[in-house]
């Protein structure tokens, strides 16, 4: 709740109502405009910073004057985020830019009588606001800006008082055009939803609406369609325009095994589509929940420039005094106080954030805050998965070893592949892949059961038979293989990765698998170095010959091997107790507690939802080269940061020091000041 501002109703029409309220410069006029459209009949809203003013379109058959009364009284705007579908009106404070302009260029036309009453009915609601905020806060920009209006009134120096007028509002429409903008970028990321689906039931293709989807279906989608739903192709091939998730311009091709994500649209072909995430859990509608906490969140460095402009506030006043008790020319005050480095300092930084995430959006990298990019910058530690990171995870048979008689290879992959058909690990794809290429049977099977980190387990002709890591087989299930050794010795040492069988009880056979460094890897992870991380630990459930091959190829520096995620997140939290601020790079459900646990999360691509839930950073697109491209975006931001806020602080000092020994008019030091920061607000905003 937010008591302390109060709303009072100032005029009335039908299907209209205008509030005035009160409230300190700290709150968010342009929140309460969004937190008003969440209100029951509201269609449109739109806030008068400058007379502090709030009107109200309404539905008079929805609500009525009491209920939007209540309704405001009963706002919490504080924690209330902007509502993305509701943007305020891109000419919201035009017309009193408007209507400084005119009363500057026909001021000089009126009666002497008329000049003084009319400056100051057009500065009354300056007035009115920097009373109000003096009561709350105590000496603030706004209260500086209304004594320096009120000085130049006093002294009849009214184009100065009109020029001063017309110019903050001018620069507050500017500052919050450009504010607006960098919010407008970001929901550029969002997709429309769509509104109905083709689903397979029962053999039968349906038409349902997208709210019925739900997980486990399988979707349809032909050419010219959108994708719906994250999840994996069951069947048919399609080139797929990613453009919209990814920024890759070019239509990629997806086929039975490959991941799509809802917003990518179907530009030739047909896919049968297994449903993983619908509705608010898919990739598109992740992406709207993550630009809403950006929206709202404020970083450290946001925090402190605020800070620093409101300890700066009594210092300007401080000045302006002294100006006039040195000289004796009030003009000199009223310049003083027309230049403060509040606007600056407070927009610029969040302006930057957000242009930067949007421009990340664009490449395939999502940040969930400005914060992200403070803590990316701050890493020193790069911790990284195996399988699906460094590696492509796109795992291949390359033995099939039974040692039952009474079956074959073959019949070993195909009773593997059959329950095994609808986990989408690397592992179990690889073989439900290599069952495809030599079209084996179907063994039938009852319910599965999934162990995270450890494998599947199901019932086939009366037996249990479970299908996943040696320590599943043999430690949770008591499977001996020691029988087995010499084999199983053998394909460790050429680096692979096997997959136990056991059935009835006994070990029935082994399936190897072998994937393949990602080609960009090496290079990614001498960028990292290039750009001052100082360690590279890689970690894995893998077996520790295997892992330590990759390590050497790669040249990184530690690596720990065949762990449980439990570990995994073990060994992030004592190297964050050795103070190494960690960043840890990961895909599977496995990982999520490290994820949660290091400084910054980063989730690939194909990781499970539970992974890109837990993380910070969420990539778009299956490459481990946009790690080192978050890393190069949050050090071009924070260096542009650095820069406005050098900029703002020298460039204000100056306007302030030529105002101080008279070298600037009132007039000339409003434009300036406000030219400066319309200045430093477009560089924040611009591309890198």
């Amino acid at each position: 709740m937010t008591p302390a501002i109060d709303f009072r109703v100032a005029h009335r029409l039908p299907g209209r109502i205008r509030f005035v309220y009160r409230a300190g410069t700290s709150f968010d006029a342009r929140g309460l405009a969004r937190a008003a459209l969440n209100l029951s009949g509201v269609q449109q809203a739109r806030v008068n910073r400058a007379a502090r003013s709030l009107v109200i379109d309404y539905d008079p058959a929805a609500t009525d004057e009491t209920a939007l009364s209540r309704g405001l009284r009963g706002l919490d705007i504080a924690g209330n985020a902007p509502r993305l579908a509701a943007v305020p009106g891109k000419g919201e404070g035009l017309g009193e830019v408007l209507g400084g302009a005119t009363l500057l260029a026909a001021h000089p036309l009126l009666p002497a009588g008329l000049q003084m009453p009319t400056t100051l009915v057009a500065a009354l609601p300056l007035f009115a606001g920097a009373v109000a905020d003096l009561r709350r806060e105590g000496i603030n920009s706004h209260v500086l800006e209304a004594l320096a209006v009120a000085i130049s009134a006093a002294r009849r120096d009214y184009t100065a008082a009109n020029a001063t007028i017309f110019m903050l509002a001018l620069g507050d429409y500017l500052e919050q055009s450009i504010a607006r903008r960098s919010d407008d970028l970001l929901k550029k990321l969002l997709h429309p939803d769509t509104a109905q689906v083709w689903v397979e039931i029962d053999g039968q293709e349906r038409q349902l609406a997208a709210g019925e989807v739900a997980v486990g279906m399988t979707i349809i989608v032909a050419a010219g369609a959108t994708v719906p739903v994250d999840g994996t192709v069951l069947g048919g091939e399609a080139l797929l325009n990613e453009a919209a998730m990814t920024g890759e311009s070019e239509p990629v091709l997806r086929r039975r095994g490959d991941s799509v994500l809802s917003g990518t649209v179907v530009e030739e072909g047909r896919l049968r589509v297994y449903a993983e995430h619908v509705g608010r859990n898919t990739a598109s509608a992740r992406i709207a929940d993550y630009v809403e906490q950006s929206l709202a969140a404020k970083s450290d460095s946001q925090l402190k420039a605020a800070r620093l402009a409101d300890r700066l506030v009594p210092a300007v006043l401080g000045l302006a005094g002294s100006a006039w008790l040195v000289s004796g020319d009030w003009q000199r005050a009223a310049a003083v106080l027309q230049a403060d480095y509040s606007c600056a300092l407070k927009l610029a930084t969040p302006v930057a954030f957000k242009s930067a995430m949007y421009r990340s959006g664009k490449q395939g990298i999502l940040f969930k805050g400005g914060d992200v990019l403070e803590r990316l910058l701050a890493v020193d530690t790069f911790v990284f998965d195996k399988t699906g990171t460094l590696t492509t995870g796109k795992l291949a048979v390359t033995d099939s070893i039974a040692f039952d008689p009474q079956y074959s290879p073959e019949d070993l992959i195909d009773l593997a592949a059959s329950v095994e058909e609808h986990y989408f690990h690397p592992l179990a794809l690889a073989v439900v892949e290599a069952a495809r290429r030599h079209r084996g049977q179907h063994f039938d099977h009852k319910e599965v059961e999934f162990i995270a980190a450890h494998g599947v387990a199901s019932v086939v002709d009366g037996k249990r038979i479970v299908v996943g890591s040696r320590h599943f087989v043999v430690e949770d299930e008591g499977i001996p293989v020691s029988d087995h050794q010499t084999v199983l010795d053998k394909l460790y040492r050429q680096g692979k990765t096997l997959l136990y069988i056991g059935y009835g009880g006994r070990l029935l056979g082994v399936i190897a698998l072998k994937d393949e460094l990602r080609p960009e890897s090496r290079a990614t992870l001498q960028r990292l170095r290039d750009m001052g991380v100082r360690h590279l630990v890689m970690l894995t459930g893998d077996h520790r010959r295997r892992a330590e091959e990759i390590a050497r190829r790669l040249g990184i520096d530690e690596c720990h091997a065949e762990l449980l995620p439990q570990q995994k997140a073990a060994i992030v939290a004592g190297m964050k107790a050795d103070g190494r601020r960690i960043a840890f790079v990961g895909d599977g459900i496995n990982d999520a507690p490290a994820l949660a646990g290091a400084e910054v999360g980063i989730a690939m691509q194909r990781g499970a939802d539970l992974a890109r839930l837990t993380s910070d950073i969420v990539l778009l697109e299956d490459g481990i080269c946009r790690v080192a491209d978050a890393r190069a975006i949050a050090q071009a931001t924070m260096r542009r940061i650095d820069a406005n806020f050098r900029l703002t602080v020298g460039t204000n000092s100056a306007i302030l020091a030529a105002a101080a020994f008279g070298q600037l008019s009132p007039v000339a030091a409003s434009i300036a000041h406000n030219g400066s920061t319309i200045a430093i607000l477009l560089n924040a905003l611009r591309s890198a």
